[in-house]
C-alpha cells in the first residue's frame, strides 16, 4: 500500500518529476481544476461583478497604468472601490476589465507564474515574454468567456532591453496587440481613449501623463454609467501606478486624491475637460 505522501512529510511525486518552468502547465497537468478556466459552471446565464474601464499613458522614461474603482453587476453597483490594477512583477502592471473575481485570480496566478519562472531559470522573463504568458492564460480562459466570464486585462511594463514603457492590449481569444501612446480598456474604454486622443503627447512628463489618465478616467465616467468617477464624500479616488527603469510604484493615497481633486476642480470651470495640449 502506497504512503500517503502527507502522512510521511513528503512531498508528491509530481513536484519531484523535472518539467517546464511554467506554473501554469504544471497546474494543467497535475490540477487541471485550479486553473480559472477548468472548472465546471453552472447552466444558465451567471451573474457577476465585472470591473470596467483601465487606462495606460506611455511617457519618456516610463508608462502609467490606471483603473477607476467600479465594479458592477448588471444596472447595480456591486463595489465602489474594488482595486484593479496590480504588480505583475517589479517591473509590470496588470490592469483587470472583465468578470471581477476572475481577474483577480488570474493576475494573482500571473503573478506566481512570473515568480515561478524566475525561480526555476534562474533569470526574469523578458517583457515581451511577460505579455505572452499573459496571453496564453487569457486564451485558457476562452470556455469562460464565451458564458459571459470574459477577462480583457491591458497590461504595461519598462522593457529593460528597449529602455521604454510599453503597452499591451489583449481580447478575450488571447490575442494581443502593442499599444504605441496610450491604450484603453473596459466598458468606458471609447471614451477614455477619446480623451487620450486629444490630450496626448510624445513628451509627456511623469506628472503630465498621470494627469492625463485621470482626465481620461474621468471622461469615461461622465459617459459611461459603469465608470466610476472619484468619490469626493466617500475619498474613493483611481488607483494611478507608475512603472519606470526604478520599478513599480503605485501613488500614494494623498497623490491619488491630489491629482483627483485638482481635474475635479478644473471641471468645475470646463465641465468638458481641457482642450488639446493642455494639461
Amino acid at each position: 500500500m502506497e504512503a500517503n505522501p502527507r502522512s510521511t512529510g513528503r512531498l508528491p511525486a509530481a513536484f519531484l518529476t523535472p518539467g517546464s518552468s511554467s506554473f501554469i502547465d504544471f497546474l494543467a497537468d497535475h490540477s487541471p481544476g485550479q486553473l480559472p478556466g477548468g472548472r465546471e459552471l453552472p447552466e444558465g446565464i451567471v451573474q457577476a461583478p465585472h470591473g470596467t474601464t483601465i487606462v495606460a499613458a506611455t511617457f519618456p522614461g516610463g508608462v502609467v497604468l490606471a483603473g477607476d474603482r467600479r465594479a458592477t453587476m448588471g444596472n447595480m453597483i456591486a463595489q465602489r472601490d474594488i482595486e484593479k490594477v496590480f504588480p505583475a512583477d517589479e517591473f509590470s502592471a496588470v490592469g483587470i476589465a472583465g468578470t471581477a473575481g476572475l481577474a483577480v485570480e488570474m493576475v494573482k496566478l500571473f503573478q506566481l507564474e512570473l515568480e515561478h519562472f524566475e525561480k526555476v531559470e534562474g533569470v526574469t522573463l523578458s517583457l515581451e515574454g511577460k505579455a505572452n504568458r499573459l496571453s496564453t492564460m487569457i486564451r485558457g480562459n476562452l470556455g469562460m468567456a464565451m458564458q459571459g466570464l470574459a477577462v480583457v486585462p491591458l497590461f504595461a511594463g519598462w522593457d529593460e532591453a528597449k529602455e521604454k514603457g510599453r503597452i499591451f492590449s489583449y481580447d478575450v481569444t488571447g490575442g494581443r496587440s502593442e499599444e504605441h501612446g496610450y491604450a484603453a480598456t473596459g466598458s468606458g474604454s471609447i471614451f477614455a481613449r477619446g480623451s487620450m486622443k486629444k490630450l496626448y503627447r510624445a513628451d509627456l512628463s511623469e506628472q503630465e501623463a498621470t494627469t492625463l489618465v485621470v482626465q481620461a478616467l474621468y471622461d469615461a465616467a461622465d459617459d459611461d454609467s459603469a465608470t466610476g468617477g472619484p468619490d469626493m464624500a466617500r475619498r474613493i479616488f483611481p488607483i494611478v501606478t507608475v512603472i519606470t527603469e526604478e520599478g513599480y510604484r503605485r501613488l500614494t493615497e494623498a497623490e491619488s486624491s491630489g491629482l483627483a481633486r485638482s481635474v475635479t476642480e478644473r471641471r468645475l470651470e470646463q465641465p468638458d475637460g481641457p482642450r488639446a495640449a493642455l494639461l
